[in-house]
């Protein structure tokens, strides 16, 4: 009875009206019958069986790791839209020392898979081959790609647009008086990054020509956004753009072990807002990447070929929004 009085608070309805459809019995408008289902999965509780979707089919998902927070925050759209759909995701996270990337698509190709979905995977590293999408689209199996873009794959790309994402950070830190404004970044053999890197020195040579340029690679780490703030601080920065939100916390490491304060002494931005990001100390500015809608993009795609519909194949950008915090203010006056 506790069940059914939750059910009904939360749907609106009454009792009865709970038990109706719980039991799958006719005399139940179809908006009121979703609204006590939707209630059932927000409070938790199993459907009865005869209530229970019919997959559609299975769609996989491969992200590079679930410890940087944005690739959860991927992960849990997409798996949302497709369940959406009555979609069955198969995640699948490649760690260190675990599963390739290509025996992960083995896998999911035996189970009968209808579609891929790759976020920040093979597709993103210059120099990794293209071959394993390729053989994938010669079956004729529909792909999506996030954040990463390669010629020669006929598939639905899409990705933060990372050149407007360091033209509105480095405007912003311009605006508060930085002129010796870096870049922290990773590897440049990643795609994202060799665009945030263009799109860097695009902007510092628009909004500031004739300033010094500093550019840092390393790991998409805390460890690595420490190391390369320590290199930074000795040549003067005042601010610092970061590839990722994970690596900004590391900046801020450095400085505050560097006896700089944040953002008195130097400004951090990060990049994607990843989930927490803003209850930071301080709450860290960052470049954020729509992750909803390249998510709503890529789900659907894959869906609209699945259904035999004709999809261009291209890149999608989505631009990216700049959230201020407390990371950064006005450039230090000595």
């Amino acid at each position: 009875m506790s069940r059914l009085a939750d059910l009904a608070q939360h749907a609106g309805v009454s009792e009865a009206t709970v038990s109706r459809v719980l039991n799958d019995r006719p005399g139940v408008a179809p908006a009121t019958r979703q609204a006590v289902l939707t209630a059932l999965d927000v409070l938790g509780y199993e459907r009865p069986s005869k209530l229970r979707r019919n997959s559609a089919g299975l769609v996989g998902l491969v992200v590079p790791e679930l410890t940087n927070p944005i690739f959860p925050a991927f992960a849990q759209a997409v798996e949302t839209r497709l369940a959406a759909a009555n979609y069955t995701p198969v995640l699948c996270t490649q760690v260190p020392g675990g599963m390739h990337e290509d025996d992960y698509v083995q896998m999911l190709l035996d189970r009968g898979v209808a579609s891929i979905i790759f976020i920040s995977g093979y597709h993103a590293d210059t120099k990794a081959g293209i071959e394993r999408y390729v053989a994938l689209r010669e079956r004729g199996l529909p792909i999506a790609l996030l954040n990463g873009w390669r010629a020669g794959i006929e598939a639905s790309f899409i990705s933060n647009d990372d050149v407007a994402g360091m033209h509105l950070a480095v405007r912003h830190l311009r605006d508060l008086g930085h002129t010796r404004i870096a870049l922290a970044t990773g590897p440049a053999r990643y795609v994202p990054v060799q665009r945030k890197t263009d799109g860097y020195r695009a902007a510092m040579d628009e909004l500031l020509p004739g300033a010094e340029q500093f550019v840092q690679k390393t790991l998409f780490t805390v460890e690595g956004g420490a190391a390369a703030g320590r290199k930074l601080f000795e040549q003067g920065v005042t601010a610092v753009v970061c590839g990722s939100d994970i690596m900004a916390l590391g900046v801020v490491r450095a400085a505050r072990q560097d006896g700089l304060r944040v953002p008195e002494d130097v400004s951090v931005i990060g990049s994607d807002d990843s989930q927490l990001i803003g209850f930071t100390d301080p709450p860290l500015t960052t470049v954020r990447q729509d992750v909803e809608s390249m998510s709503e993009a890529a789900v659907t795609a894959i869906l609209e070929e699945i259904q035999g519909e004709e999809v261009v194949h291209r890149e999608y950008l989505f631009a990216p929004e700049l959230i201020l915090r407390r990371s950064t203010g006005a450039a230090p006056t000595t």
